[in-house]
């Protein structure tokens, strides 16, 4: 099996609220849903790097997967859940969690501390986690400038098609368009392959990208729902323009603290997910003032308005 085609176009790799302690907020997650709803989105990927993955104990992924589901399930998305780490026995038991809580697919990324030094080895921590779902979609999660994981994906997709039977795409966050291609043709061109980098989802979708996820599609949304649907009216110019006022966005963000500045523009749209947790920095005053500076010198809070509507794919 492989499992149906996701729809997106946009899926964000939804932020993990926490509240002022540090602790878990998960009654947060309905109003973060409520506003991705009105959004357009109707998928989310769940657990992954923007979630602050690497800094939440397995007892609060599960918690954090289970509360998703739930929610999306009322709700009727698509959610896919992050299970990768670097402890196989703990991918293995959240795959099945997945599995057993209706997941629509399940991505992992490369163990990453003790690395895969080949493309056999790590189509074997594949293998053993796609195993503890089989009747769920698994997923690759390809970033290797997080990972460290230096094989390269284009030379051992094939055969882990071949061996794992519910090995169904890659989400892919990775700069190298050139692979991204590669991908979007291997496998008799069966991969769904998700594009992970928000300031180049126009290139992407130049080379065929069907479907995305990013963490920019938590809080901008309405701004790369415009990109997307000018590309498809063929309205380049207006993409160009849509891509570049995301990548000064971006920029912005990055000089501050990414994912910290994320959290605060989720705050000015109206949803409070707490802090970040350590070894990421909160934003300081001063820092949150000149954030909020940029976003209305680009005149971003009125035009992050919500579009309310779902664009299919193509």
């Amino acid at each position: 099996m492989r499992g149906a085609i996701i729809r997106g176009p946009l899926i964000p790799a939804v932020l993990t609220p926490f509240a002022s302690d540090g602790s878990l907020a998960l009654s947060q997650v309905e109003q973060q849903a409520a506003l991705l709803h009105a959004d357009g989105v109707r998928a989310v990927f769940v657990g992954g790097t923007t979630g602050e993955f690497s800094s939440l104990t397995l007892e609060e992924r599960m918690a954090l997967a289970e509360r998703w589901l739930r929610v999306g399930r009322e709700m009727g998305w698509t959610v896919l859940i992050h299970v990768g780490a670097n402890c196989l026995a703990d991918s293995c038991a959240m795959a099945k969690q997945a599995q057993k809580l209706g997941a629509a697919g399940i991505a992992m990324l490369s163990p990453h501390y003790l690395k895969p030094a080949s493309g056999e080895a790590l189509i074997a921590c594949c293998a053993q986690v796609a195993a503890s779902a089989p009747e769920t979609p698994f997923y690759y999660y390809e970033i290797p400038a997080w990972t460290g994981v230096d094989v390269p994906i284009t030379d051992w997709i094939e055969t882990a098609y071949e061996r794992i039977p519910n090995f169904a795409g890659v989400k892919y966050t990775h700069t190298d368009l050139l692979g991204f291609q590669w991908l979007l043709q291997a496998c008799g061109g069966q991969l769904q392959v998700f594009y992970g980098i928000d300031e180049h989802l126009l290139a992407a979708w130049a080379l065929g990208g069907q479907a995305a996820v990013g963490s920019g599609y938590n809080f901008a949304t309405p701004l790369f729902y415009r990109l997307w649907q000018a590309a498809e009216k063929g309205d380049l110019q207006a993409a160009r323009r849509e891509q570049w006022r995301a990548a000064r966005l971006i920029r912005q963000m990055m000089s501050l603290g990414y994912l910290a500045s994320a959290k605060e523009l989720v705050r000015l749209r109206g949803v409070d997910l707490g802090p970040v947790r350590l070894p990421l920095q909160n934003l300081s005053p001063e820092q949150a003032a000149e954030l909020r500076r940029f976003v209305t010198e680009e005149g971003l809070e009125h035009y992050w308005g919500s579009n309310g509507q779902h664009l299919g794919t193509r």
